[in-house]
C-alpha cells in the first residue's frame, strides 16, 4: 500500500536541508573573511581604524544580514578604512537601514561617518 505523503521525519529533513542551502551563500562568505583572517592578516599585520576590526564587522554583518546585505555594508566599511577616512567605535546596525533594498544594494552600507552618536 502507497503512502499518502512523506513522514513527518522525512518533511523535517527536506525543512533542514533548505534551511541549510539557504545559508550557503552566508557561510561561504564567512569562510572567505575566516581565511583571510588566518592568512593574509597575519601578514598585514592589525592596521584597522575602527572597532571593531574591518574582518569581524565584515563576519557580523554577513550573518545577520546575508552575503548580499551585509557584502554591501561591508564593502561600505572598507572603503571608509584608509588614512584619510573615518576611525573609531563603528558597530554593524541591529537592522538594515529602512530605505535598503535589494535591487538597490548600495543603500545597505554607511557610505561616510561611523556610528550616529
Amino acid at each position: 500500500m502507497a503512502s499518502a505523503g512523506p513522514s513527518s521525519s522525512q518533511r523535517k529533513q527536506c525543512t533542514d536541508c533548505a534551511s541549510i542551502a539557504r545559508r550557503l551563500p552566508r557561510n561561504a562568505g564567512r569562510a572567505l573573511i575566516w581565511i583571510y583572517r588566518h592568512s593574509l592578516s597575519l601578514l598585514v599585520g592589525y592596521n584597522c581604524r575602527h572597532l571593531p576590526t574591518c574582518s569581524v564587522y565584515g563576519d557580523e554583518a554577513i550573518e545577520r544580514f546575508g552575503l548580499w546585505g551585509g557584502g554591501w555594508m561591508t564593502l561600505a566599511r572598507l572603503l571608509r578604512c584608509h588614512p584619510w577616512g573615518t576611525s573609531g567605535i563603528d558597530n554593524v546596525p541591529l537592522t538594515a537601514p529602512p530605505e535598503a533594498r535589494w535591487y538597490l544594494p548600495w543603500r545597505y552600507g554607511r557610505w561616510r561617518g561611523v556610528n550616529p552618536s
